[in-house]
């Protein structure tokens, strides 16, 4: 992935509008973290979030390909990798990635990639949009290859090694939202800068109100899942164990 370019950071900075949706994946992050100090951002893109959990007490660093990204990063002060290969095998307790994981083709080598550089006891959370039936314009123009289904996703990361803590569809109402768009938004696959405020202020709410209801356990815009290696062995009795 080293040295790829994104082709919808103007996506990316008009969703830099919707704070209460970021708060939210920001602090869904931190809560999957539990009780870790560091982490690494798969697919850190402008860093947007990745400052958003730094703020929350979590140390970041991050793996970005595109190299106009990796300067805006390095510019907050980010430790930036350029690709996954990076970082050390068995080297961290908790990895999260933020809707990119559908930006990859060969999804199943990625995900067991990143199982290789988890601790066992290791912690992977997951945040990718859902439902195949959603796939529009939008996501033709940044580069998307697919949307999940909690199984499919599931059966990926089992593949890889992982165990499965947690899986929860999220934003209910952006289900009925993203289906709108499909037939009437743009066809070039633009935002709206004044449907992204206006949807952040007054739906995400009602659809997290929902979600919590139990809305999530059936669909959602976008699927979340928390994983984790676990101890293949049992740990040397005078050591501490990894994960956190």
């Amino acid at each position: 992935m080293t040295g790829e370019l994104y082709g919808g950071i103007d996506n990316l900075e008009v969703l830099a509008d919707a704070t209460r949706y970021n708060r939210f994946l920001a602090n869904t992050v931190v809560k999957a973290g539990k009780e870790c100090t560091t982490a690494v951002d798969f697919g850190a893109g402008t860093g947007l979030l990745a400052a958003a959990i730094r703020e929350r007490g979590l140390g970041v660093a991050c793996v970005e390909p595109d190299p106009r990204l990796q300067r805006i990063l390095a510019d907050q002060g980010f430790e930036v990798y350029a690709d996954l290969e990076a970082v050390a095998d068995e080297s961290q307790d908790f990895i999260y990635s933020l809707n990119v994981l559908e930006h990859i083709e060969d999804d199943q080598e990625a995900i067991a990639a990143l199982f290789s550089k988890l601790k066992p006891g290791g912690r992977l959370f997951l945040y990718v949009p859902a439902f195949d039936l959603l796939f529009s314009s939008m996501d033709r123009k940044i580069g998307h290859y697919r949307r999940y289904r909690r199984g499919g996703l599931v059966t990926i990361a089992r593949r890889a090694g992982f165990s499965i803590e947690y899986t929860a569809y999220a934003d209910s109402l952006g289900f009925f939202a993203t289906l709108l768009y499909k037939f009437i938004g743009s066809r070039r696959g633009d935002i709206s800068p004044a449907s992204v405020r206006l949807y952040d202020r007054f739906v995400f709410p009602l659809s997290r109100s929902l979600d919590r209801l139990g809305l999530s356990r059936l669909f959602g815009k976008n699927l979340m899942v928390l994983v984790r290696r676990e101890f293949t062995a049992r740990p040397v009795p005078e050591s501490r164990p990894s994960g956190c």
